[in-house]
């Protein structure tokens, strides 16, 4: 019998990284500007969905969506709060859809911004809620000044993405998304030094 070490050939090297951001076979074009992010929400997967699907509800929890208009065929319109108070409206229609699990969109024809995304729920392992991961990635209005100026303003899609999951996360535990910002209607009282 010839004297072999099992362990030849074998590698303890593993591949530590998170899942949430190798998932490069899900994304289709190759944009400026890139961004995934996952977050643990205590609430149903199904329920996260029906949410989300929705999409007339993501203005209550994306701050620079301000309207969304469903249109035939899977195919939405978006107004997003742009640079310098322009507004700029993206069309986009749903690629996939896997009902409680998956959707993911693309930009339409007619969208002024080119861009794709998807968003997943998945139950947790442990029974403690649903694993919600989304990819969001553009082309920033303007090019590479369109980009530093989202930057700049905190538009950009990694900012963007851990913003929009974190107040997705408040509004469906809690019911609200916490802000520091008084309500308008809120009475203020004198300031006495």
């Amino acid at each position: 019998m010839p004297d072999t070490d099992a362990s030849e050939g074998l590698s303890t090297d593993a591949d530590v990284a998170s899942t949430a951001f190798n998932d490069r076979d899900r994304i289709e074009g190759e944009y400026a500007a890139s961004s995934t992010r996952a977050a643990l929400i205590n609430r149903p997967r199904q329920a996260l969905y029906d949410y989300w699907r929705d999409l007339r509800n993501l203005p209550t929890f994306m701050e620079n969506v301000k309207e969304v208009e469903l249109l035939e065929s899977g195919r939405s319109s978006w107004i997003i709060a742009g640079p310098a108070g322009a507004d700029i409206e993206l069309i986009s229609e749903i690629t996939e859809d896997r009902p409680g699990d998956y959707i993911a969109w693309r930009a339409a024809e007619g969208s002024e911004v080119d861009h794709e995304g998807w968003i997943e729920f998945r139950d947790n392992a442990f029974g403690r809620g649903t694993e919600v991961r989304i990819f969001i990635s553009y082309d920033p209005p303007a090019g590479v000044v369109g980009k530093v100026v989202a930057k700049v303003l905190q538009r950009e899609p990694r900012i963007q993405a851990r913003r929009e999951l974190r107040r997705f996360k408040q509004l469906m535990e809690t019911g609200e998304v916490s802000t520091s910002q008084a309500p308008e209607a809120a009475p203020r009282g004198a300031r006495h030094i």
